[in-house]
């Protein structure tokens, strides 16, 4: 009877808007003291993931991701993406998408593309003659499109939690990551066509003008990739390099952004971000500890083998509910909460760690956009003013389209192992 109440009362603070991390430490607190074990088997789980090297990368990148987003990185970035794809019919779509999702991979947020791009790149395509449900249907999508390639926040925690190395995780997101911009950009060139856009004549000198804007920020990814997987430093040291690299650029060089105006605020809103990732983190962590004890990942495991037998059968069931995670969860929310309960089962089922994180994160994509509740559906309707049905009639076209590549993803394990054991990342 009282664990009715105390849940009553719980799921009544969680609909009266409780942070997320309250919630979880009192579940985790109060499940502790039911087996007479002190809170203190909380506290102890926050502080060992906050001593943990790899924990670092989360500001820095973070930071950098910031810091682009608050400068004029974005408009650089769209005017070197036409100046080499414009020139083709439904160019401007692909602009949109790579644009988005190099973006995305270095802020770790959908959210903040939509925000830092779709009021640039909306009125564009429309100027372009791109029918407006098509063109919110593809902002909307394109904002959480980055999230597999390195260096994406969500990778970094998803290899933190499933205690995978980033190094893997990073090779293994990217041709999976390719996949999803290719089969989108099919999509927006087919529809470029049918709406007979009119396209951008190919200049070089546009070209050598976006080239020279962009100099100093096109090194980045080769910078942080290529260090990487050339040996030159660790992943925790990219994050310090790029976060580094991107202070000097955008302050110094470019000066889009002032050292004493600008940069506090920005580290003050990029670390509100990282501390309520780790208060999440640390409360998260504590409840798993408890079900780990009580063996619940074993027990879910027994549970779904009595009503799934086949590996195939239960990616199924696996892409389904985590579809709905996606869409009722952040994604940083999802990935520490849910992450410790099905990587012990999902191994059980043969499947591979590395790739059930790849499986994981693009099932969470489709999630932002996966209605009555996606978070890019909200967002792109306060970003542009529009009605959330209209968003959601917008971007059905898309979420049909990821699935297919989801399901590629999913069953064809070698798109995002091949790069990990081509590469021997350890």
């Amino acid at each position: 009877m009282n664990t009715f109440i105390i849940g009553l009362i719980l799921l009544l603070v969680a609909l009266l808007g409780a942070p997320l991390f309250t919630l979880i430490g009192a579940i985790a607190m109060l499940s502790f003291a039911a087996e007479g074990i002190g809170s203190s088997a909380v506290i102890v789980e926050l502080y060992r993931i906050c001593s943990s090297p790899t924990l670092v990368a989360i500001p820095l990148f973070t930071f950098a991701g910031y810091v682009m987003a608050e400068s004029k990185t974005p408009v650089r970035l769209v005017n070197l993406a036409r100046a080499f794809f414009g020139s083709f019919s439904g160019g401007l779509a692909v602009v949109v998408l790579v644009t988005c999702a190099v973006f995305t991979a270095f802020t770790g947020a959908s959210g903040v593309t939509i925000v830092a791009l779709g009021g640039l790149l909306l009125p564009i395509l429309l100027k372009e003659q791109y029918p407006e449900k098509f063109s919110l249907g593809l902002i909307t999508t394109s904002g959480s499109l980055g999230l597999l390639f390195p260096p994406s926040l969500p990778l970094i925690l998803y290899a933190l939690i499933g205690k995978i190395s980033i190094d893997r995780l990073f090779a293994a997101g990217i041709i999976p990551g390719i996949l999803l911009v290719v089969v989108l950009s099919t999509y927006g060139i087919q529809q470029g066509k049918k709406a007979k856009v009119p396209t951008t004549p190919f200049a070089w000198e546009n070209v050598k003008s976006s080239l020279r804007a962009a100099i100093w920020e096109l090194p980045l990814p080769f910078i942080v990739i290529g260090g990487i997987y050339g040996g030159a430093f660790t992943a925790t040291e990219a994050a310090a390099v790029t976060a580094f690299y991107v202070l000097v650029v955008e302050v110094f060089v470019y000066k889009d952004l002032h050292l004493f105006r600008d940069i506090p605020r920005v580290m003050r809103e990029s670390m509100v971000l990282v501390g309520a990732i780790l208060m999440i983190i640390g409360t998260a962590m504590g409840l798993t500890n408890y079900l780990v004890d009580e063996e619940v990942p074993a027990k879910l495991f027994e549970f779904t083998k009595t009503f799934i037998s086949s590996p195939v059968m239960f990616l199924v069931v696996l892409n389904c509910f985590l579809i709905i995670v996606g869409m009722m969860m952040d994604i940083f929310s999802a990935i520490i909460v849910v992450v410790p309960l099905i990587i012990p089962i999902a191994t059980a089922y043969g499947v591979d760690p590395v790739h059930l994180g790849i499986i994981f994160l693009t099932n969470l994509e489709i999630g932002y956009l996966t209605p009555p509740v996606g978070l890019n559906l909200f967002i792109s309707s306060i970003r542009f003013q529009k009605p959330v049905l209209t968003i959601v009639r917008a971007t059905l076209p898309y979420i049909g389209i990821l699935l297919i590549a989801l399901i590629i993803i999913t069953y064809v394990p070698s798109i995002s192992l091949w790069l990990v054991n081509l590469l021997g990342v350890k």
